[in-house]
């Protein structure tokens, strides 16, 4: 099977005139061949046309980048996954004395360490690091250690960079180049936006309507302290040497080996469930999502900033990746056409459609309804009539920009007793779902959205 290339690329391109985006590049590894295209612009404002070799943001994926470095420390004997982390970083210290005591690289890999995203602004030196981890002492729990899955947008990995610093006496960006992105001979992947090439990069993008178009983002990349969780920047086909490693348990394209076989299949096979295991996958493994495709295990690493997303599928069964980036607009349900017409293409596994709610199942609202919130986001959940609505609420200043109002109201369609459907509120949002759960006590302790878990309140 081969991909229809014009095809893809004509079908992209009507997408993105739908969507709002201003360009897309896509690159796909299949059984050794590599295909690769761009439709679009980088700049709403320049119009210069995007190339397989426009350099984008990646966001988070990035974890998956400081995970295999963190790997390459196991397989060197200088770390164990199950150590607690004040074996490497002695002077590390929480709120809460168990977590202090007994939080490990692992349970940072999996999200699972609970320790809320207090960490303050560490500023934009080489010590950013060293003074994030410092920053921490007082910062309480979102969730017992160990509890639950609840993503950690920026602290977790922060933690596993400084490890990595402290065993390698450089800053995280200089050991992520000779860890990584030398080895695997990367000439346009960067941690830090100063190193882009301008003339190579994409624009971040927002859009508040249809109507209006995409705008240029006002934030233009993450602070320093989102290196290790959210800084890389690479190309599509950069991003697939990546995923070659993934995919031949451990080597780069040329043969470098990279990590050992073992760690590889340590990063797929180390999981803990998600709570809500639709909106991207039923487990969170080593820095890696893991998906469900009508019963095939495909694995998954995603990332956003402000005005960028990427998106890589890995596909052992097929001896697949795929990865898509973009600089603008809605995300999951674009990048699953396009991926679904390239699966398609090679006659391999499809992603899979939300579930459809119970047609009859009818709840009891008071074990849902409350405050779900942490800082910087806040969830009200009440009945009316017998049904369940999420009220989010905005920040002003956001909404502002967003030109949205600043309480925005879902209906919340039950999938089964602790699984919603969370239909958009408008044609520039995606259907969601919403995990509501955990009722050792009576009513649900958590609310778990897009990964993140809100802790009731009230």
């Amino acid at each position: 099977m081969s991909i229809d290339v014009p095809r893809i690329r004509a079908r992209t391109t009507e997408l993105l005139a739908e969507y709002g985006i201003p360009s897309a590049a896509i690159g796909v590894l299949h059984d050794g061949d590599l295909t690769e295209l761009a439709v679009g612009v980088t700049n709403i404002e320049t119009r210069a046309p995007a190339t397989p070799e426009t350099v984008y943001q990646c966001g988070s994926m990035t974890k998956t980048w400081t995970a295999l470095a963190l790997m390459q420390l196991v397989d060197e004997g200088k770390v164990d996954l199950d150590a607690p982390v004040r074996a490497y970083l002695p002077d590390f210290s929480v709120a809460d004395p168990e977590t202090t005591a007994k939080v490990t690289p692992r349970h940072l890999l999996f999200h699972t360490n609970g320790i809320e995203e207090d960490f303050g602004d560490p500023g934009e030196g080489d010590d950013v690091y060293e003074r994030m981890v410092a920053n921490i002492a007082d910062a309480p729990q979102v969730f017992p250690l160990g509890r639950t899955h609840g993503y950690s947008a920026a602290l977790g990995y922060g933690i596993l960079g400084r490890i990595l610093e402290v065993h390698d006496g450089k800053r995280w960006d200089d050991l992520m180049r000779d860890r990584l992105f030398d080895p695997l001979r990367l000439t346009g992947t960067n941690s830090r936006h100063e190193d882009v090439d301008p003339t190579r990069a994409a624009a971040g993008h927002l859009i508040r309507s249809l109507e209006e178009g995409p705008i240029l983002t006002p934030i233009d990349h993450l602070p320093r302290a989102y290196g290790p969780s959210g800084n890389i920047t690479s190309t599509v086909l950069e991003v697939l040497a990546m995923a070659h490693v993934l995919l031949t348990e451990g080597s780069g394209p040329d043969g470098t080996r990279i990590v050992s076989a073992e760690s590889v299949r340590e990063m797929m096979r180390s999981r803990v469930p998600v709570p809500d295991p639709y909106m991207f996958g039923p487990e969170w493994a080593l820095g890696l999502i893991v998906c469900d495709w009508h019963g095939r295990t495909v694995y998954a690493s995603d990332g956003s900033t402000i005005g960028q997303n990427a998106r890589l599928r890995i596909l052992p069964d097929s001896n697949t990746a795929i990865v898509m980036l973009t600089n603008g607009g809605p995300r999951e349900s674009f990048y699953r056409k396009v991926f679904n017409e390239i699966l398609t293409d090679l006659g391999t596994a499809t992603i899979p459609e939300p579930p459809a709610p119970h047609p009859t199942l009818h709840l009891d609202p008071s074990r849902y309804e409350g405050v779900y919130e942490r800082p910087g986001a806040r969830f009200e959940v009440a009945a009316e009539d017998g049904d369940l609505f999420l009220t989010l609420a905005l920040d002003p200043m956001e909404a502002a920009f967003l030109q949205r109002p600043d309480r925005i109201r879902y209906r919340l369609l039950p999938i089964d007793e602790t699984h919603f459907l969370m239909p958009p509120a408008g044609p520039l949002e995606d259907t969601q779902t919403v995990a509501i759960y955990d009722f050792t006590d009576g009513p649900a302790r958590y609310l778990h959205i897009n990964s993140r878990v809100h802790p009731r309140q009230v």
